[in-house]
């Protein structure tokens, strides 16, 4: 059975704990930390791209509807997630950095 996963997020080293299926948006919200995301979780829009740094295992699979938007946003790297596509797999604990600027635009 899984556990919680423990979710760095980074630049503010903010922690907090996310349940199996928490996506990394709601995780990130849920620690009073501000993100972009103007599709409200659609991968339509790009604005909540993220970058992880370690846990990458601990997180789903990249999706097809994921890949195609992070085909269009600038910045993207081997290490990027949209933090409304990425669920919380909970067999590892995650560090996530938040972009200083609003890559989906």
């Amino acid at each position: 059975m899984c556990q919680p996963a423990t979710v760095t997020i980074l630049p503010s080293g903010k922690t907090i704990v996310a349940a199996e299926g928490t996506t990394l948006l709601a995780a990130i919200l849920a620690a009073e930390v501000e993100l972009e995301h103007k599709c409200e979780g659609q991968a339509a829009c790009g604005t909540c791209h993220i970058f992880v740094q370690e846990g990458r295992r601990g997180l789903s699979k990249v999706g097809r509807e994921e890949n195609e938007k992070l085909d269009t946003v600038v910045g993207v790297g081997s290490k990027s997630r949209l933090a409304c596509q990425a669920k919380v797999l909970g067999t590892e604990n995650i560090k996530v950095e938040l972009l200083s600027f609003g890559s989906g635009r």
